[in-house]
């Protein structure tokens, strides 16, 4: 028995609706105008992280007179502001014509190269003073063109993942973090000084850290701290492990949140140790698991990212995070990589397959996005049951509830459900929405299907499974049980209005 109190525990805005598009370019093009414009309908993000992508803007003239080409940026934002996205631009990349060296260059990709051939370069800047000015150019820039009200309520982050080879210093080891934390320092002091020249209204932060909290973030911040920097907020990447490869020679679980939320806690007892604990902490990036750009060809595994497992996962990661007493400001699912699938469900990250099939993740995200502002108190008994109790201010109620165990395992017991709230709604429309092997799952139908490649007229029934419906709809009677059918790794959200 599930039973839903009318005490309001505490108010929660939702951090959990954001998530990090890639490739940036494919704003341009229509496969990625179509999954932005789908998102933006169905509000199933409101922030979206990009890459500035300086590469396609800074070159220099035949007197070596640095220039600005903004034409394809301002085309990117001018889209994402029509659509009413709140944006973070990660400045990700050394231009050519500004960098140390032109030769360090990385993919970081399933492919030889990134997206429409290019690479990113990852040296630092010849020279900081011109880094500064580039920095500068572009985000004066901007706010000439959308104005400092509109940037001011984005977020300006400095580089990449800059602890680790494949975005920053790429010609050292792995283990150089502390050659790579000197260089980010000199870095990020250039980018706020930039910044500041435009506005001290913007919101300023890095470092979009990958792995290295203790050894890079402690003494970057105590950088900061000696030099009064300007830092709004703190981001960081969290994928929980690196692998199921690595899982399995660790021995634990590859997908478990707890890897997550132990991360996490790391991060904090960092920020708090050099004395930053008030600034919003911005998750950028999250996976499930690390691998990013691999697919079910290399781990098997990997075919979660296409099932109602993913769903299933990130409603106990958002549950574990709205109970715990960790303030998150932002969490961004990372959708990189979706550019490179070949085939429609081949576990490459992704809202979407190839031919525009929403995925379970997908409709997790919008059904998330239905949650109110004020968190009930409930009550529950059983461990493998995690619940989300909403109401707004009208007394409209939406609750998620999923099911998995640990290690979200197929092997849960069906389950048999009741659900009710203590405040009287009867009379009012009791909506259940529902992901899970038989509901809103476009994979295992495809499975069913039994063939490679879908014709024409199965892809339109795999489309319309990955179209999110209700699976009841009915007027709530006096004192009113909601009856659910809870079986491995459901996802499912009742409307009360």
């Amino acid at each position: 028995m599930i039973t839903v109190s009318d005490k309001i525990i505490k108010k929660q805005k939702n951090f959990w609706n954001h998530c990090l598009f890639h490739p940036t370019d494919a704003i341009e093009d229509s496969w990625g105008k179509r999954i932005l414009d789908r998102m933006a309908e169905d509000r199933a993000a409101t922030t979206i992280r990009i890459y500035v992508m300086l590469e396609d803007i800074v070159y220099t003239d035949m007197n070596g007179k640095l220039c600005y080409d903004f034409r394809a940026n301002d085309l990117r934002l001018d889209y994402l502001t029509e659509k009413g996205y709140d944006v973070l631009l990660a400045f990700a990349a050394m231009p050519d014509c500004i960098a140390k060296s032109s030769k360090n260059k990385t993919s970081v990709s399933f492919n030889k190269t990134r997206y429409k051939g290019k690479m990113f370069n990852t040296s630092p800047p010849a020279d900081y003073k011109v880094w500064e000015e580039v920095c500068y150019e572009y985000i004066h820039h901007i706010v000439e063109r959308y104005g400092i009200e509109c940037v001011s309520s984005w977020r300006l982050q400095c580089f990449n993942e800059p602890d680790i080879p494949d975005f920053f210093m790429s010609e050292l080891s792995h283990e150089a973090v502390a050659e790579r934390v000197r260089e980010y320092c000199k870095l990020y002091k250039a980018f706020v000084n930039g910044a500041c020249r435009v506005s001290d209204k913007l919101k300023i932060g890095g470092p979009a850290l990958a792995i290295y909290i203790e050894e890079f973030l402690i003494p970057w911040l105590e950088y900061v701290k000696a030099n009064n920097l300007k830092l709004d907020f703190i981001s960081y990447h969290n994928y929980g492990c690196l692998g199921f490869y690595d899982a399995r020679e660790l021995g634990v679980n590859a997908l478990n949140v707890d890897n997550h939320f132990n991360k996490h806690q790391r991060l904090v007892k960092a920020v708090t140790k050099c004395g930053y604990q008030h600034l919003p902490i911005v998750m950028d990036e999250w996976g499930t698991v690390g691998g990013g750009f691999k697919n079910i060809t290399q781990v098997p595994e990997l075919i979660f990212r296409e099932t109602e497992v993913f769903p299933a996962f990130f409603a106990k990661f958002i549950t574990k995070f709205i109970n715990s007493d960790y303030i998150v400001d932002k969490l961004m699912l990372c959708l990189s990589g979706q550019h490179e699938m070949t085939d429609e469900f081949t576990g490459f990250r992704g809202f979407f397959t190839m031919s525009s099939i929403a995925k379970p993740i997908y409709n997790g995200f919008v059904l998330a996005a239905r949650l109110k502002e004020n968190i009930l108190d409930c009550n529950c008994e059983d461990n493998n049951v995690f619940i989300i109790p909403t109401k707004d201010e009208k007394n409209n109620f939406s609750v998620m509830v999923s099911y998995s165990d640990d290690d979200f395992s197929e092997n849960l017991p069906e389950k048999l459900e009741t659900l009710t709230f203590n405040e009287d709604i009867s009379g009012k429309r009791i909506t259940v929405f529902c992901i899970d092997k038989t509901h809103t799952n476009p994979y295992r139908m495809f499975e069913k299907m039994g063939v490679k490649i879908p014709s024409t007229e199965q892809l339109e029934l795999l489309r319309a499974e990955g179209r999110l419906k209700p699976i009841a709809e009915y007027i709530a009677g006096e004192n009113e049980k909601i009856s659910l059918k809870l079986t491995a790794n459901s996802c499912i959200l009742i409307t009360v209005e």
